[in-house]
């Protein structure tokens, strides 16, 4: 029987490496070799008797499609190597898990639920807009949040000819000059939340993920991560 071939972007993937975009980049860039030859171009097949080296190491075989949840504390940025050295949710993670890779980012200053898995495929197919999930955070913004701001944003707006979709927000409690909201997302755009807060003027202090579709921050120690059982992942996913 002759082997089944796969496209390389999908064999780093499922190794856990990176998404299948992120390989795909890196092989662009010259970083990837192909039975001693620097690969050129992502449109490559491989099967089990190539030899796969990344940055010159193996990539290692294929894992077991695993998920975790994972409270990101604030000051870690969400990549594996950072050129200006600051440190990373990899460097972080408990020494006890394989290698993983992040679904979506949250950025140095956010903080709260993160899913890892060891699955790049996966991961990108639990990040795409298709999927349809919601994403939930508490969000601290400093300034006057108004029903007029409310009513706009829960249609959608367009920031610098990036069009967002509608939000839901939802005023939690006011302290002073700051108000708690509790922001629901269907999107997810870069750096979304802090760039429709900075258009009507508020700035935001705090920012915390507590849900990602149907997963949940709840009671998770900053730094703590708590895997999704098999079953639950056959249930949600």
């Amino acid at each position: 029987m002759t082997e089944k071939k796969e496209r390389i972007a999908k064999v780093m993937a499922g190794a856990g490496l990176c998404s299948r975009r992120t390989a795909e980049q890196w092989i662009l860039s010259g970083r990837v070799k192909v039975n001693g030859q620097i690969l050129t171009t992502p449109a490559c097949v491989v099967g089990s008797e190539d030899v796969i080296l990344v940055d010159d190491k193996p990539i290692g075989n294929k894992q077991e499609c695993r998920l975790w949840c994972y409270h990101k504390p604030t000051g870690l940025v969400t990549t594996h190597k950072d050129p200006q050295g600051r440190p990373t949710v990899f460097d972080s993670l408990p020494i006890h898990l394989p290698r993983v890779v992040s679904v979506g980012r949250l950025d140095l200053n956010s903080e709260g639920l993160l899913l890892l898995t060891t699955d790049g495929t996966l991961a990108r197919e639990l990040e795409h807009p298709s999927k349809g999930w919601k994403r939930k955070y508490r969000v601290r913004v400093h300034g006057r949040f108004s029903p007029e701001i409310q009513q706009r944003l829960s249609k959608g707006v367009t920031i610098s000819g990036i069009r967002y979709a509608p939000c839901e927000t939802v005023v939690e409690k006011v302290q002073g000059t700051n108000t708690w909201l509790l922001v629901t997302l269907t999107e997810g755009k870069n750096r979304e939340i802090r760039k429709l807060m900075d258009f009507f003027d508020l700035k935001v202090t705090r920012l915390i993920r507590i849900s990602y579709g149907p997963f949940q921050l709840g009671n998770l120690e900053k730094g703590g991560v708590r895997e999704v059982t098999k079953k639950a992942m056959k249930e949600l996913l």
